[in-house]
């Protein structure tokens, strides 16, 4: 039987969280200013798969985890597009996604902006040139930045949107 006491006494499993990675620690701080500066203290996104293989979801999924967990950078995904400032496009977009990607887009406020991630939403990637694909996102939608990669690591996706905030940032003060 267990002595009820010692559960007090001993160390706990769970005292210790892990250690913070220090290249997402720096980054993330990037971020946070960026997100600050040039969006007003949040960044939503719409994640949209236009026909992907899942590959570029999970590692924009791990952006979620508790390694990663953007949302302490100001970054934030939102079920609506109303509610976006980025809609990011994963997968090569299909002729039957292109019309809800378009809708998606057009539903969105302005200003927005465009990410495509992975290769396959940056210009078709293996699928380029079969029957039932259009291609890249930007044969549809106006790409403001493209984050190659087969998928793109969470860090290549977090290093794209700070590039995609400082273009932002340039842009206004234009």
């Amino acid at each position: 039987m267990v002595n009820a006491f010692s559960c007090f006494i001993k160390k706990k499993v769970t005292e210790e969280g892990p250690a913070r990675d220090g290249e997402i620690e720096i980054l993330g701080r990037k971020i946070r200013r960026s997100v600050d500066a040039v969006f007003g203290r949040s960044l939503a996104i719409r994640e949209l798969d236009a026909g992907s293989d899942n590959a570029t979801e999970i590692e924009i999924n791990n952006l979620n985890n508790p390694y990663y967990d953007v949302e302490r950078f100001g970054i934030t995904f939102v079920a609506s597009p109303r509610h976006a400032d980025v809609l990011i496009i994963t997968g090569a977009v299909t002729h039957n996604m292109a019309i809800a990607a378009k809708k998606t887009y057009d539903a969105m406020p302005s200003p927005k902006f465009v990410v495509a991630v992975g290769d396959d939403a940056c210009d078709g990637g293996i699928y380029r040139g079969t029957y039932a694909v259009l291609g890249g996102a930007d044969r549809l939608l106006p790409v403001d930045l493209k984050i190659p990669g087969n998928p793109p690591t969470p860090v290549q996706i977090l290093e794209g949107l700070l590039a995609l905030m400082r273009k932002a940032g340039e842009k206004d003060r234009d």
